[in-house]
């Protein structure tokens, strides 16, 4: 095993004293090809190209001798330091920190970023890093080959969003381009790259103009205690500005948000969203949220009851199962309307969880059969909720209602 293990992070600026005195009594060096070509490293110390960390770290325990690993940013924050220490190695490291490359990024910007979320972007699950990008107002993307600016902004689509790239921070080539999302796949972008997409409510401009966030905060990221509306969820349906409708009692949203369990990095469907009560609950959870209704007038109230409580929310105005073919694919689906054909047609995109509800036994049993037909495990349970008016304790409203889920088994 190596006798020593230093870390050392490099943001472009020359090496500290520590860190140059580690690089000068190591007798193997990791990295990158940029770090490996450092004046700073000994002619004679072995050089180790850092592909994967892993086969590095397995490197660096059989080796005899002083170990110094190289990397971008701060190593301690998404970088090579939590692998170097997984237990199946036993290194032991010390670390000389840098400044990382998201506080760089969001100062070239000229911003602030502790209200921002940060995530990190591999080609094998881009799609959760977008629905981050969806749902929160201000989101740093540490990016990766084929997980990179061009591709994050295909996956938004429609979703309107603000980029600042950021291209080898750092170094002589380094360069920052603000563009709309729209525009960005239109470009080539060199690695390695950060991307910080702002847009939505509450957000500043690349420029650090604000726009509608209170200064000031005591959680990193987005507090949701700062969120416009009162404190819980599955809120009456006054709180939302309407009458509940067919299948909107608290009850039944409770219910049913339950068995989504919606949070950061899903996207979530609400198919006949009607008055967006479940939509943006579900939002105020940190998911991404599509709202679908084939009323323009609901639309237009989800819309406007999205902005009141805070959070981002993508309506769409069509007809399912129609409207549904050109839709990102969901993790989880609420079916507000439409019965059996349109719990089919969200089966077919796999879903890890459909929830919907059914007036009589009849509806549910169809329902039921399709979700079982579709290879999905069901869930039957009759919801009766009776108000009570508190003055008289007499029964104010009564509501009875099947409430149907469907899970993929093998999850």
């Amino acid at each position: 095993m190596a006798d020593r293990v230093t870390v050392i992070g490099w943001d472009g600026s020359p090496l500290t004293d520590a860190a140059r005195s580690a690089v000068g009594a190591a007798t193997l060096v990791a990295g990158a090809a940029h770090h490996l070509a450092l004046p700073e490293i000994p002619p004679a110390a072995e050089r180790v190209r850092l592909g994967s960390v892993d086969l590095a770290a397995r490197r660096i325990a059989r080796h005899r001798g002083t170990a110094v690993v190289l990397a971008d940013g701060d190593p301690g924050f998404f970088g090579v330091v939590r692998t170097l220490r997984a237990p199946e190695h036993g290194l032991e490291v010390e670390v000389v920190p840098a400044v990382s490359s998201v506080a760089t990024a969001f100062a070239r910007a000229g911003m602030p970023w502790d209200d921002a979320q940060v995530v990190v972007a591999h080609s094998r699950d881009l799609r959760r890093a977008v629905n981050v990008c969806r749902a929160h107002p201000k989101v740093c993307v540490l990016t990766s080959p084929g997980a990179g600016p061009a591709e994050l902004a295909l996956l938004l689509g429609p979703v309107h969003r603000t980029f600042v790239i950021c291209e080898q921070l750092g170094t002589a080539r380094e360069r920052v381009t603000v563009l709309t999302s729209d525009k960005v796949a239109d470009h080539a972008w060199r690695d390695p790259n950060v991307v910080i997409v702002i847009g939505g409510q509450g957000t500043e401009d690349p420029a650090g103009a604000p726009g509608g966030r209170a200064a000031g905060g005591w959680i990193a990221g987005r507090d949701p205690g700062r969120l416009p509306g009162p404190r819980g969820w599955a809120l009456p349906a006054d709180a939302y500005g309407s009458a509940p409708g067919e299948g909107e009692g608290a009850e039944l949203r409770a219910a049913q948000l339950a068995r989504l369990g919606p949070r950061v990095g899903d996207l979530v469907w609400d198919i006949g969203s009607g008055s967006g009560a479940a939509a943006v609950e579900a939002a105020r959870f940190g998911a991404a949220v599509i709202a679908v209704d084939r009323d323009a007038d609901a639309c237009g109230r989800a819309t406007a009851v999205a902005r009141h409580y805070g959070v981002q929310l993508q309506v769409v105005h069509g007809t399912a199962p129609v409207v549904l073919e050109d839709l990102p694919e969901p993790d989880v689906v609420r079916v507000g309307g439409g019965g059996a054909p349109v719990v089919a047609a969200c089966a077919d995109r796999r879903p890890e969880a459909i929830v919907t509800h059914a007036a009589t036994r009849d509806e549910a049993e169809a329902v039921g059969r399709v979700l079982a037909e579709r290879g999905y495990a069901v869930d039957c349970t009759l919801l009766q909720a009776v108000e009570l008016d508190t003055e008289a304790w007499a029964e104010r409203e009564r509501a009875v209602t099947f409430l149907l889920s469907g899970r993929r088994p093998h999850l």
